[in-house]
């Protein structure tokens, strides 16, 4: 999936809409990560693990995230998608848009992608719409770091990490880091302790 990413990058830039960009990267990134993107079990509505554009109110409207991750039908992160062609990194607009719905839906934390590039910010404080793209921003890095970053992704932002309790622990611990836009020594430390620990809890179901 990255290979090809890579190879069809600038057709992928110009031509591809958010739809397309969700529909062949994002969501086959999101089920590698253990979650069903599409109900392929067929449980009941309210217990889905992934709901698309659930609504979300926000200053007294009613906006739709993307994508938003529930355990046993409570909403734990969203996750907003972005056409290629978007910006991740310096385009305040998306940013402020994820940290709106995030923080008006009580979220810690929540994801903003275009598959290129791939964000989180710490939702707990409420945003302002002159605020920089880095803002309350706790990772970032692009997709040629997908492979060798993937253990950090999959140790906060997989099913099973957040079943276990990890996503929980990351998102109290960034209270204490926000504003950093890059992964930091302190970040690294966490993100290496909650994947020992859910190593070991994977370890002892088998």
């Amino acid at each position: 999936m990255i290979a090809k990413f890579d190879q069809n990058l600038d057709a992928y830039h110009t031509q591809y809409g958010e739809t397309e960009v969700r529909v062949g990267f994002i969501n086959p990134f999101i089920e590698a990560l253990g979650w069903d993107v599409t109900n392929k079990t067929g449980i009941a509505e309210a217990y889905k693990d992934v709901i698309h554009e659930a609504a979300v109110k926000v200053g007294g409207a009613t906006k739709a995230p993307d994508y938003s991750f529930r355990i046993g039908g409570t909403k734990k992160f969203f996750l907003e998608a972005k056409k290629p062609s978007v910006g991740i990194k310096d385009d305040t607009g998306p940013a402020y848009q994820l940290r709106r719905y995030a923080w008006s839906a009580k979220l810690p934390l929540s994801i903003l992608t275009n598959f290129a590039e791939f964000a989180v910010y710490d939702c707990h404080a409420p945003p302002k719409e002159n605020d920089k793209a880095s803002t309350d921003r706790v990772l970032y890095f692009t997709y040629k770091e997908y492979a060798s970053r993937w253990e950090e992704i999959t140790a906060v932002f997989s099913k099973d990490a957040v079943l276990h309790g990890s996503f929980d622990k990351f998102a109290e611990s960034g209270k204490r880091k926000r504003g950093t836009s890059q992964v930091d020594a302190a970040f690294l430390d966490e993100i290496e302790g909650l994947r020992d620990a859910l190593a070991r809890n994977l370890t002892l179901r088998t």
